[in-house]
């Protein structure tokens, strides 16, 4: 007998989508409907349940961008409908675009509390499990107009750019639009048969395992012929009449048991629900919202069903604002569903956030489970952010976190990565046990094609056979379906298939880790070889966050200092709220830019608002310390914020001083241009407003290559194939323009003022040398009205630098500069905060910023036999997708190049060109809480100092060594101590760390290289 499979594939497919999926719903009838429009933002649940609703029809048009607008449907169930489920059918107009992407609704019921949610996957509300006949009914639905800006199931161009996500109209004071963007589609009352929908449920897992399985398979061809002969055995005109016999037919297929050696697969339940990116921030609360409506109401159904939730801003936000959704999700917690993961606050981006940032997406996650449900969270679940910085392992330890899981480098555009399930070891030398899904999504629907990617694609068979699949609608959020559900259940143990069975990441990881113990190691950075874009774009975004991270460090520092010295209260309540709100912007679709204009324009005022505050608080306590004890004639008390002494202000103090460092006046050169020159170093400036020369004048050497001009601005074109404001493709480098020509070069008090003008854009720099500094500042102000274009600042350096060092949160990672291997040259374009530093031995250089993260390194051998260095910083971006103004407009940013210094000097001035000196009327210098003893030759940083959270008074001191080297350093305490004890980073004491040696107000430490190290003081009475 001849038989062609491709027949039977092709024909089951048909018959799936075109009769048995529809004849699921046998009977229906119109629901009757009706309308309320909210004229602007959201409006609670009590206010659109009790609104004046006016009947509508199905087709009719809703929903202008950004609108809510309430539905009330009713009916009564048909007495010969009795005995039979009973659900309503509500299509909004979705169209085909995945959950999350489009109109979304929540239903409730007439008391206020939530049913479940609507999309274009989950349209569905059960009414009757068994119906009597003659029930009337009535529900609410609360439908979001959510655009349609992202679309990639329309063939086209996904990455159109629009105006869609832009603030709207009635948010700027103006008219609200009336296009509506929805059409009613199908409200209707159906009569569900399980008999079907059971049926299309075997034959979407068999025919998924089919298509899966080798083509000369015996399994295969076992499929085919089951699956064949069930089709006959269905009447396309009689389907519920003969879906039983159907799936008689199919029993003994899906009854046969998987093979011993399977691969094992843990379903994990997941709905990645973006904190904000192509909808704002006051959407993703309502999303969360629905999201979990649908899975407590799914775990009702299927006890077995395993969920996670990775954000705790999220259940704070339903905690707040939706307290009875969130009260079933205490419920599932207790049963042991829903599972709180993850152990932080949003899921940040971890290349752009600095380290006590980090520190506290930790602790506020952490102590959030922990007093909300009396979980302590073991695992950072982190799928999708654009690379992972060395230093997390380490912070994962001391947070009490032993696992980690991510997805995301799956995107490598350039190499795979050799592994699936690994030790991660940092740059200090922890290790923490990690795993990639190898079914490359965290968005798993739990289909043949997802069960047999992840069998295949696994790399580490053979000492190894566990992976993780989390399963479920996200990005917009959505969740699991009850048809992933039904593909769970019958893949538990089915021949041809994996071992699937559902449970939390704890059984994974432990199960994992015992069969793995001895996984290979992965040393250092997990540098994502796609998005190096978002290093750049929305530059204010950036901005707002760097000055918050410090505005936070100098309010606790000098806060603590105030509450010690004076008795001054501590702000405990407002800076909590402020680091929530800094951290909730760190989500890795904020603070990289890549979200659409309502975003980013509100994250401004945010930002805006928090530098206000944060202002404040610094004042009041400078204010209250620097007249604390003063007598006499008020003077000017600089205080200085920077863990290093400068010009004489001590690190974390204050003190009087008549007269700080100066920029030195330029001097005219002749033939054009200017010089700067402070007896350390000395800078010309051509007639070009270029850096010619940058001379080290304690060393005898110029900085800068033969031939060559520093800070100079280069536009190249920036067109990536793909995610705009994500990506910055390497073909960029293959057109440049250098900005070369200066409208104006002139001399200003205390600096070099340079103006140039291209295209429609203009930018001005003032270059400032000040006395007794190896610095040269360049401040920038930028009308920048560019499209598809990056803007970079070059300085080529003569330097043979075999790697950057670049820092990161808590250290730095070295790179290489040349390209010898793939893994190298993919890192075109590498991330570092405030410094990066290139030496060849006994003389190095140093970039540092204060609002840039994007830079990259090249290096040339030249004719004479030298060597250049070209080290560049990406200043702007100009993509168009998904904000078409992005970056648009005026900014200001510095930047300076360090002439002569090693990697300590280049950690010092990052710091220094962060921390601005502040001057407060006063008398009294401020005395530093504490201070390292030994710092002229401490590697070791003093990054926080604060009270502790548990407001007993105790200060907080955070520490690190920074130049990956072993020290050994004696801190000093500005108060008389009682006591001293090491903590993690949640200030719970750990108990296996020895007790630090003390000595009246000294403490003796030893650091490994790149330890972070938290001390607990006990000040004494």
């Amino acid at each position: 007998m001849h038989h062609d499979r491709t027949v039977t594939e092709r024909r089951v497919a048909r018959v799936l989508d075109l009769r048995l999926r529809p004849a699921v719903y046998r009977e229906s009838l119109p629901l009757d409907i009706a309308v309320w429009k909210v004229p602007g933002e959201p409006v609670p649940v009590s206010e659109g349940i009790g609104a004046p609703y006016e009947p509508v029809r199905t087709g009719t048009p809703w929903g202008p961008a950004w609108t809510t607008t309430w539905f009330r449907i009713s009916g009564t169930v048909p007495t010969d409908w009795a005995g039979q489920r009973i659900e309503a059918v509500l299509d909004l107009g979705f169209g085909a675009t995945q959950p999350g992407f489009s109109a979304e609704g929540l239903v409730y019921g007439p008391d206020g509390d939530p049913v479940k949610a609507l999309n274009p996957r989950n349209a569905w509300l059960p009414i009757a499990e068994c119906a009597e006949g003659g029930e009337e009914f009535v529900y609410y639905i609360e439908a979001a107009a959510n655009p349609v800006i992202f679309d990639s199931g329309s063939g086209g161009d996904p990455f159109v750019p629009t105006r869609a996500g832009d603030v709207p109209s009635w948010l700027r004071g103006e008219t609200a639009p009336e296009t509506p963007l929805y059409r009613l589609t199908r409200m209707d009352l159906a009569v569900f048969d399980t008999t079907v929908w059971e049926l299309v449920q075997d034959l979407d897992v068999l025919s998924g395992l089919m298509h899966q399985l080798p083509e000369d398979s015996s399994r295969r061809w076992q499929l085919v012929h089951a699956v064949d002969h069930a089709l006959d055995l269905i009447d396309l005109q009689d389907i519920a009449g003969t879906a039983e016999r159907a799936r008689e037919a199919l029993a003994p297929a899906l009854a046969a048991p998987a093979h011993a050696g399977a691969h094992r697969v843990s379903a994990v339940g997941h709905a990645h629900i973006d904190t904000a990116w192509l909808w704002p921030v006051r959407e993703t609360v309502r999303k969360a919202a629905r999201t979990v409506s649908n899975v407590t109401a799914l775990m009702d159904d299927h006890p077995g069903f395993r969920f996670v939730m990775s954000q705790a801003q999220q259940l704070a936000w339903l905690k707040e604002q939706r307290p009875e959704v969130f009260a079933r999700v205490a419920e599932k917690v207790r049963t042991g569903q829903f599972i709180p993961t993850g152990s932080l606050w949003i899921e940040p981006d971890t290349n752009l956030s600095g380290g006590e940032s980090l520190v506290r997406q930790f602790v506020h996650g952490k102590r959030f489970y922990l007093e909300e449900f009396g979980v302590e969270t073991e695992d950072m679940w982190l799928p999708d952010t654009f690379g992972y910085n060395a230093a997390l392992p380490q912070l994962m330890k001391l947070a009490g976190i032993k696992w980690f899981l991510t997805q995301k480098i799956s995107w490598n555009a350039t190499n795979s990565f050799p592994h699936h399930t690994f030790w991660w070891e940092g740059i200090d030398g922890t290790r923490i046990f990690s795993h990639f899904p190898p079914v490359d999504s965290y968005n798993g629907d739990l289909s043949g094609a997802d069960i047999g990617h992840t069998e295949r694609n696994f790399r580490d068979k053979g000492p190894a056979n566990r992976s993780l699949v989390p399963f479920g609608y996200g990005d917009g959020g959505g969740g699991p379906t009850r048809e992933m559900l039904a593909r769970a259940r019958r893949l538990e143990d089915l021949e041809g298939s994996a071992r699937v069975e559902m449970e939390g990441p704890a059984e994974f990881f432990t199960k994992a880790q015992e069969e793995y113990a001895d996984a290979p190691v992965w040393s250092g950075e997990l540098y994502l070889e796609l998005h190096r874009g978002t290093l750049t774009s929305q530059l204010a975004t950036k901005q707002g966050n760097r000055r918050s991270e410090h505005l936070l460090r100098e309010a606790e520092l000098w806060s603590a200092t105030a509450a010690l010295r004076t008795g001054l209260p501590y702000p405990y309540e407002l800076l909590d709220r402020v680091w929530k709100t800094v951290l909730l912007h760190q989500f890795h679709d904020i603070l990289p830019g890549t979200s659409i204009a309502w975003v980013h324009r509100e994250a401004e005022a945010v930002y805006a608002e928090t530098a206000r505050e944060l202002s404040e608080v610094i004042d009041s306590a400078q204010r209250a310390l620097a007249a604390f004890g003063a007598e006499g004639t008020a003077h000017a008390i600089v205080f200085n914020a920077a863990p290093h002494t400068r010009d004489g202000i001590p690190a974390l103090g204050a003190s009087l001083r008549e007269r700080g460092a100066r920029p030195v006046e330029p001097s005219a050169v002749q033939g054009g241009g200017f010089v700067l020159d402070n007896g350390l170093v000395r800078v010309t400036v051509d007639t070009r407003g270029l850096i010619t020369s940058a001379y080290d004048l304690s060393a005898g050497r110029e900085a800068l290559a033969p031939g060559r001009a520093g800070n100079l601005l280069q536009l190249h074109q920036d067109f990536p194939n793909q995610w705009d404001a994500w990506d910055v493709d390497t073909f960029y480098r293959n057109t440049v323009r250098d900005l070369a020509e200066a409208d104006e070069v002139v001399a200003v008090p205390g600096g070099i003022r340079v103006v140039r003008s291209f295209n429609a854009s203009h930018i001005t720099q003032v270059l400032r040398l000040d006395e007794g500094s190896r610095r040269l500042d360049i401040e920038t102000d930028v009308d920048w009205q560019e499209r598809e274009k990056i803007l970079k600042a070059a300085f080529p350096l003569d330097v043979r630098a075999l790697e950057s060092s670049a820092e990161i949160p808590f250290g730095h990672v070295r790179r290489h500069t040349h390209t010898n291997t793939s893994w190298d040259s993919a890192r075109f374009e590498i991330c570092a905060h405030r410094y990066l530093h290139v030496e060849e031995p006994g003389w190095g250089a140093a970039l540092v910023n204060d609002s840039s993260y994007g830079h990259d390194v090249t290096r040339d051998v030249r004719s004479d036999g030298g060597t250049t260095t070209t080290v560049r910083l990406s200043l702007l971006r100009a993509p168009v997708f998904p904000d078409p103004d992005c970056d648009r407009g005026a900014h200001r940013l510095r930047y300076g190049l360090v002439i002569g210094v090693g990697l300590q000097d280049a950690v010092r001035e990052g710091y220094r060109f962060n921390l601005p000196e502040r001057a407060v009327p006063g008398g009294a210098p401020v005395e530093p809480l504490v201070l390292l003893a030994d710092e002229a030759t401490a590697d070791v940083v003093i990054e926080t100092v604060k009270l502790a959270d548990d407001r007993s008074g105790r200060v907080i001191v955070r520490l690190y060594e920074s130049a990956g080297g072993r020290a050994r350093i004696t801190l000093r305490t500005g108060f008389p101590l009682a006591g001293v004890h090491i903590t993690d980073l949640l200030e719970r004491e750990l108990a296996d760390e020895p007790t630090p040696g003390v000595e009246g107000r000294d403490i003796d430490l030893s650091l490994r290289p790149f330890q972070i190290l938290t001390l607990c003081l006990t000040p004494a009475e």
